[in-house]
């Protein structure tokens, strides 16, 4: 993996950002290019896991990029042919139901929706509390989609929250390393 263009996308599982950090300081460590991109909910929310602005300066860092946080500045990921993959890590369960339905009302979903239109690869780092309940249908929808990829998963606490779901943010890099050439990492369920 290297000489290549990577969106790396963030939305707002807050309590996962921090691992999702870690995951993209991994990637950063490839001689690869990294556009970062957030949700408008991450890039000017404060929470008990940390604020904003310490986000956006730390992922601009790893980068040496500034953040797409708007949709106008994400629609010309496609036309524009600027990635050769995008990762969505923490992927909501808002933002799955979006992408599996083709709504585009965020940066995210805007990048995504920009990025498939060229036949390349996305890889999904899902973390919903609903996964198995009300998500489970759009994750089915999109692990039967074209270019759709997901970093494997597992239930994290299924006696607290047993319709929750995170993946292992430890297998992005080899999830992007096995999209690139068109193949999903296995197992996807840990």
């Amino acid at each position: 993996m290297k000489d290549i263009t990577l969106g790396y996308a963030l939305c707002g599982s807050f309590c996962t950002i921090k691992k999702s950090v870690e995951a993209l300081k991994e990637l950063a460590a490839f001689d690869i290019k990294i556009k970062p991109i957030m949700s408008d909910i991450v890039y000017r929310t404060d929470t008990r896991f940390g604020k904003a602005s310490d986000l956006i300066k730390e992922v601009e860092d790893i980068c040496g990029e500034r953040i797409i946080h708007d949709i106008a500045s994400a629609e010309p990921i496609g036309p524009k042919n600027l990635l050769d993959i995008i990762v969505v890590s923490p992927c909501t369960g808002n933002t799955i139901a979006k992408t599996a339905l083709g709504i585009t009302d965020t940066p995210v979903t805007m990048s995504v929706k920009a990025h498939l239109r060229n036949n390349k690869p996305v890889v999904l780092a899902i973390a919903t509390n609903d996964a198995l309940g009300a998500s489970a249908k759009n994750i089915g929808l999109l692990h039967n989609t074209n270019n759709i990829y997901f970093v494997p998963y597992r239930q994290d606490d299924p006696l607290g929250k047993n319709n929750s779901l995170v993946c292992d943010f430890s297998l992005i890099p080899k999830t992007v390393e096995e999209a690139l050439l068109g193949r999903q990492l296995q197992p996807v369920i840990l």
